[in-house]
């Protein structure tokens, strides 16, 4: 069948006629109900509404699990959107269940040392801090960035990602300077990997500027302003919101 990832975007209407045609057409717990449940559920993720999203994602799981067992990709995928789902509606502690049950599967499946198992690892690295379990959090993230490094070497966004993530623990344990680098060198890597004028660059130089303004180090954040400002203005020359919050923070 179509992996994971292969679930393209539709409109919602669409979706919607395509769940109710494959009920109408197939009988229980039918692995293609499952996959309408999901790509709708995904779609009102997207938009949103919240509801409506975890009754699909929970009846795709119903079926994927009657259908291929708890060692399924399709099982820990839904896991890991529900503990996203669940994360923003503030429900850390079902987020938790989920991205831990995620891993699991993921682990179960892959082994260690794989894509999927290092997204799931970042995943509840960042519920960790959200629950101010940062030696936990850093824990997961540190075991992500080996699997990243191992799999694409140190410059790639994934490894760059994670870094980030690590920058944010670093912080909220009040080690700012330390941050600060961290936050550094997962800029460099976004440069190497995806190039200067992207718009990964431009939010980390946004997001760096801010962390050097907050301890207090004018003319370094000035400088990452003034950069990403420049590439925004060459990669987007119509106006937009992230030129404006360049130029606000400018001053």
């Amino acid at each position: 069948g179509a992996s994971w990832r292969e679930h393209r975007k539709v409109c919602t209407w669409d979706l919607e006629r395509k769940l109710e045609r494959e009920r109408g057409r197939l009988e229980g717990e039918d692995p293609a109900i499952g996959s309408a449940c999901l790509e709708l559920g995904a779609l009102y993720h997207e938009q949103d509404r919240f509801g409506e999203a975890e009754e699909r994602y929970e009846e795709a799981l119903r079926i994927f699990l009657a259908v291929e067992g708890e060692g399924s990709e399709y099982v820990a995928g839904l896991c890991a959107n529900l503990g996203k789902l669940y994360d923003t509606q503030g429900r850390v502690d079902d987020g938790l269940r989920m991205q831990k049950r995620a891993l699991r599967v993921y682990r179960r499946v892959h082994r260690d040392g794989h894509e999927e198992v290092a997204g799931a690892l970042c995943n509840l690295g960042n519920l960790r801090l959200c629950t101010g379990e940062l030696e936990k959090a850093m824990r997961k993230h540190e075991e992500a960035h080996a699997m990243y490094v191992g799999l694409h070497g140190e410059d790639h966004e994934n490894v760059a990602k994670v870094l980030g993530n690590m920058a944010n623990v670093l912080k909220d344990q009040g080690k700012g300077a330390e941050a600060l680098a961290m936050q550094q060198k997962a800029l460099d890597i976004k440069r190497r990997a995806l190039g200067s004028d992207s718009n990964d660059v431009v939010t980390s130089l946004l997001n760096l500027g801010s962390a050097y303004s907050g301890q207090g180090m004018l003319d370094e954040a000035l400088a990452r302003f003034e950069e990403g400002l420049g590439i925004v203005r060459r990669i987007h020359p119509e106006r937009s919101v992230t030129e404006g919050k360049f130029l606000e923070n400018i001053g």
